[in-house]
């Protein structure tokens, strides 16, 4: 590693004869019909540098200097829009293809000048948009993009190693994903069932060229959502000619071809592979997992009034214990607990649309399928007799959706249409649990056959000689699980946003709406031994929640955007454990499962807060992006109550600030803020049970106390230099990034463990009683506050 940095200091440090000299070819075209819009002037924006479309909507830059650039686009008849950013280099012709929407301006509207700061009718609050620069260069975020939106307003995280989105107090369960409009349900690799947390991202941004993110007023196409949804928009592969981009990341390895397959089509493929098993080794952790995943987009425009997609993402993830790692405590106690966990999962998919004068049909038909293993056995000795955890699981989804877009020459906005989707799900579960004073053995087979169906439909208008943005929506959801959901009137989700512009700078917005999403499987596949569906008995609903956000907007300039916004959510009829008392709410940020357990439809909760987000792209010459949020999230416990949920941090401020430097150099830091967490202190008493802790080796929590500690606050800064040189042929980028500079400490909770003696044997404090009232005398694993200087270094050739 030593050596390795050194060469890396030396490259950086090394100016070289690089070329500079690049090139973008791309197309102007009107979205909502495809037709090309001729004699549009493009100019690369924030430069002087320009260009005119011809009769076929065309246009082409040579000679620019490489680096990431927007281009501004005008003509006559159609709004001004600014792009997302596009990576110029040596080594191919960029391509990018551009929407221009036909204006429907009057004398007696407010002039809204052009800005890199995208908004829609449907969502004038709550929307932000993430450019592949900021993706790419993020400090901290090793260009993965669940890390990178932790930066925005309204974002948390759980622990470090982890990659939950955490949206306005909601949990990690109530997120949704889309990829060039296909819905992925698992973003992470080693992801939780039933929720959408794990420790590294799946999705290979080489593919990515922007990303928009809702935390709140989702359009109404995008169902099953209650606290955010991500729309991944991907790049084209490059028309010219076949492109390699080989990268060495902080933990994998990848390699990215794209380019044409034909005359009409083009396409964008990977792989990946991780080595941190290899490092987890070296340093002696006791788990070693591997990831792989490969990904791919083929695009084929038939003629100017037909294309179609398809997309693919599957992953393949390994996992082993490290046996020989068991020199200290801890060590031992992760060895103790710890199940071997094994998934695979894919999703593929295509999105055909037929384009028409005023508008577009598109039919979107996709596939899934998650398989899940975990076992465990009691002390890693594998013999039947000591088996305590057994789990095998399937998600298989198939789902077809239509949508017809309309944009009238007065500016109306309609979209509508329906979807229909039918999931398998299997589950065998094998697994002793200590519940009720006594140990039970879960063992169940489920087979779930569920068909789903939706409709949706959206209408915006600019009224009042476009003073005011009006976006009505609705959509309504049901299946035919039960008859608590298989009725369309009970799921009907309104939303209403509204945006009113006082002058080109200032603008009011507001959002109100009512949003349901549906369990996870695994809390409708839950079974008892008979094959009965416990939760399907105990009326199991879909789960509701009301939102309500409103805020002020300010546009100093062109390149700065300034919002406030407060936000209001409620929750009913969410799950309830019957076991622990509580609703599930704060459960999910951990690896496994999440839902399969008994449940009742009882949940009730509630998170509010206010948000400050400051956007400017050029602060003499940086990047900064900031952002404040207080939050609360609670839920009422059996007696009504009002208590924290595991998301209520109180606190998350986030600054990032990047900056271009002459020779292709950036440099940047980002500094997290993030108030202290709940969490439920341990049930000593239950888990020094001999019964209760041979079950799952690790504590239980004292659910009569939930929620009722709160750990530190935590602050964390990051680093990272960026040096890019490109030749005539090809390009090298080579980046360090150090995350917590400060070294800054984590405060966990201190770990209950079995004490033992000086054999390493066990101590049992009652030896002699009945083996139930068996109990082992417990000790505390002193967690002090520790911190860890985690430097990684990249490199990516592309030619």
């Amino acid at each position: 590693m030593n050596r390795l940095i050194a060469m890396l200091l030396i490259a950086f440090t090394w100016q070289g004869l690089a070329a500079q000299q690049g090139s973008l070819q791309g197309l102007v075209i009107n979205p909502i019909n495809n037709e090309p819009v001729p004699f549009a002037n493009v100019v690369i924006y924030g430069t002087s540098i320009g260009s005119v479309t011809d009769l076929d909507g065309k246009y082409s830059f040579f000679g620019l200097e490489p680096g990431f650039v927007k281009v501004q686009v005008s003509s006559i008849g159609f709004q001004t829009v600014v792009s997302s950013d596009i990576m110029i280099t040596n080594a191919k012709t960029a391509y990018l293809e551009i929407g221009m929407r036909e204006s429907t301006t009057n004398i007696e509207e407010i002039n809204i000048k052009a800005s890199p700061f995208k908004r829609k009718e449907e969502s004038p609050v709550s929307m932000r948009s993430i450019g592949i620069s900021e993706i790419e260069k993020n400090p901290g975020g090793n260009r993965d993009i669940s890390k990178v939106i932790q930066s925005l307003p309204g974002v948390g995280g759980g622990v470090s190693f982890r990659n939950d989105v955490i949206v306005r107090g909601g949990g990690p369960s109530e997120n949704r994903f889309y990829i060039d409009g296909i819905e992925i349900p698992n973003l992470n690799h080693f992801a939780t069932q039933g929720a959408s947390g794990g420790p590294v991202g799946i999705i290979n941004v080489d593919f990515i060229r922007e990303v928009d993110f809702y935390s709140g007023a989702f359009p109404a196409n995008h169902g099953n959502a209650l606290s955010s949804v991500l729309e991944f928009k991907q790049i084209d592969g490059n028309k010219e000619k076949m492109k390699f981009r080989a990268t060495i990341g902080a933990s994998d390895l990848a390699l990215t071809m794209d380019g044409p397959l034909g005359e009409k089509t083009n396409m964008v493929f990977s792989v990946r592979r991780s080595y941190l098993q290899f490092l987890f080794s070296a340093i002696g952790l006791p788990f070693l997992p591997t990831y792989n995943d490969a990904q791919f987009k083929i695009k084929t425009r038939i003629d100017d009034k037909n294309e179609i997609t398809f997309i693919g993402l599957g992953a393949l993830d390994q996992f082993e214990l490290n046996l020989d790692a068991n020199e200290t405590e801890e060590q031992r106690y992760i060895l103790g607990y710890l199940p071997v966990n094994e998934q695979w999962n894919y999703t593929v998919g295509g999105v055909y649309k037929h384009y028409r004068e005023k508008g577009y049909h598109s039919v979107i038909l996709s596939r899934n399928h998650l398989n899940n293993k975990s076992y465990k056995y009691l002390n890693n000795i594998e013999e039947d007799s000591l088996k305590i955890f057994d789990y095998k699981s399937d998600e298989i989804e198939t789902k077809l959706r239509y949508e017809n877009t309309i944009r009238s020459s007065n500016g109306l906005k309609i979209k509508y249409g329906a979807g229909m989707e039918y999931a398998e799900y299997l589950n065998k579960t094998y697994q002793f649990r200590y519940q009720n004073d006594g140990l039970a053995l879960v063992n169940y087979n489920t087979k779930l056959d569920l068909v789903k169906w939706s409709g949706f439909g959206q209408v915006s208008k600019s009224v009042f000689n476009q003073r005011l943005i009006v976006s009505l929506g609705v959509r309504t959801d049901a299946n035919n699980y039960s008859s608590e959901m298989n009725n369309v009137l009970k799921q009907v989700s309104p939303r209403l946003s509204l945006s009113y512009p006082l002058n080109e700078k200032w603008a009011l917005n507001f959002n109100t709406g009512r949003f349901y999403q549906l369990p996870s499987y695994t809390t409708l596949g839950y079974g008892g031994e008979t094959g009965t569906l416990i939760n399907k008995a105990n009326g199991v609903k879909y789960i509701g929640s009301n939102h309500l956000v409103s805020g002020v907007e300010y546009l100093p300039n062109e390149n700065s955007k300034i919002t406030v916004e407060g936000f209001y959510k409620t929750y009913d009829d969410y799950p309830f454990s019957v076991n622990d008392g509580v609703a599930i709410s704060s459960k999910g940020g951990d690896f496994g499962t999440f839902g399969d357990e008994e449940i009742l439809p009882i949940g009730v909760g509630r998170s509010y807060g206010a948000e400050l987000y400051l956007r400017h792209t050029n602060v003499m010459g940086a990047n900064v992006l900031l952002s404040y949020t207080w939050v609360r999230s609670e839920f009422q416990d059996s007696e009504a109550k009002y208590i924290p949920t595991a998301w209520d941090n109180k606190h998350l401020f986030n600054l990032t600030a990047t900056k271009s430097f002459k020779r292709n150099w950036d440099l940047g830091f980002k500094y997290r803020f993030t108030g202290g967490a709940p969490f439920t202190p341990d049930d000593v008493e239950k888990s020094s049970y001999v019964a209760a802790w041979e079950a799952q080796s690790r504590a239980y929590s004292d659910y009569s106390r939930f929620n009722q500690e709160r750990l530190g606050m935590y602050n964390q800064l990051d680093f990272r230099v960026d040096k890019s040189y490109f030749f005539d042929n090809w390009s090298l980028m080579l980046y360090l990034d150090v995350q917590n500079v400060l070294n800054a400490s984590v405060n966990t909770p201190d770990i209950l463990t079995v004490a033992t003696d000086e054999n390493g044997q066990k101590i049992i404090q009652n030896p002699d009683d009945p083996i139930n009232q068996q109990r082992y005398e417990m000790r505390y694993i002193i967690t002090e506050g520790s911190g860890t200087v985690l430097p990684t270094v990249g490199i990516m050739i592309e030619f």
